[in-house]
């Protein structure tokens, strides 16, 4: 066996400091706040990498899409709904800087209850127990009728509520992100689990009408997808859902002869979970184009993307 001493460090080459590349330069570092100062010179105090790079790249993007008149598509849960999001969302969608919306079922159900009475989010665990929860009978008999009635007349579910929520007397129907996008004529569609949503529990729940409606949206959003080159899609807080439709969309798109190749997708999440990693960020952007992981709280996150776009462009 070979008997080991210390080795000799006598024989360790070194080379100059400034021979070496590195990845952290003074140029990059961040400038203390002042007092008084405006937003735009907080963006320029923001460290040149990482995520605050990323976060000025995206914003970057997003404005480069709409001169070059590209959709920017957001893709979204309800939690941004729930943390009080939605004037922040039609403010972007008033300024023609989202072009279209692509939600979960659940979206529907507290944008609609907002716009209603004002509030929404109840504790589904009390409500569990007693049997109560989902069934508020305004959120599903109006919801379901809206679905039934839009179907009818050949609209899918995004188009359907937003409709009803437009020409209702909702006293907060101004804070509806279906409704804004009904006024603005931007496609609105929403991608529905059966069964994943409390108004499926409802006796008025429609389920031809919910499939009908949800799968009009999917081939509605898989055109818009099919215009998206040179554009930029965000998927905001949802890790199943939207992330397999849009990559089901994109592929439609795509198998019918559309060029959707230099795109950027932007996940933005609290976690970077495995399916909006590989079906937004990664797969889509292998050829072309670039992706970005935001991470990090909704109600931070998302004002402070939608400030720098708008203090940017």
């Amino acid at each position: 066996m070979k008997r080991y001493g210390p080795i000799d460090r006598k024989k360790i080459r070194t080379y100059p400091l400034s021979k070496r590349p590195s990845k952290v330069e003074i140029g990059a570092l961040a400038c203390p706040h002042k007092k008084g100062a405006s937003f735009g010179d907080f963006l320029g105090s923001l460290p040149g990498m990482l995520g605050a790079k990323d976060l000025i790249a995206v914003a970057a993007a997003v404005i480069k899409a709409r001169k070059a008149g590209r959709h920017v598509v957001l893709g979204m849960g309800a939690h941004p709904i729930k943390v009080g999001l939605s004037p922040v969302i039609i403010d972007l969608i008033k300024r023609d800087v989202i072009t279209a919306v692509a939600t979960n079922g659940a979206c529907i159900i507290h944008d609609f209850e907002l716009s209603f009475i004002g509030r929404t989010s109840e504790d589904v665990a009390e409500g569990l127990e007693h049997g109560t929860f989902g069934m508020a009978e305004e959120t599903g008999s109006l919801l379901n009728r809206a679905i039934k009635a839009g179907v009818k007349k050949g609209m899918g579910i995004g188009e359907s509520v937003g409709r009803m929520l437009q020409k209702s007397r909702f006293k907060h129907k101004g804070l509806s992100i279906f409704g804004a996008g009904y006024r603005k004529g931007i496609p609105t569609t929403v991608h529905v689990a059966m069964g994943a949503d409390i108004i499926h529990m409802h006796p008025t729940a429609d389920g031809g009408a919910i499939g009908t409606g949800s799968m009009r949206d999917f081939l509605t959003l898989a055109s818009v997808l099919g215009d998206m080159d040179g554009g930029v899609y965000i998927n905001l807080g949802s890790a199943v859902i939207l992330p397999e439709v849009f990559l089901k969309a994109l592929t439609m798109a795509r198998n019918t002869g559309r060029k959707v190749q230099e795109i950027t997708t932007v996940n933005m999440d609290f976690i970077q979970h495995y399916r909006p990693r590989e079906n937004v960020l990664r797969r889509p952007t292998m050829i072309k184009g670039k992706s970005y992981a935001l991470t990090g709280h909704h109600e931070l996150m998302l004002p402070l993307l939608a400030a720098a776009i708008i203090e940017e462009a």
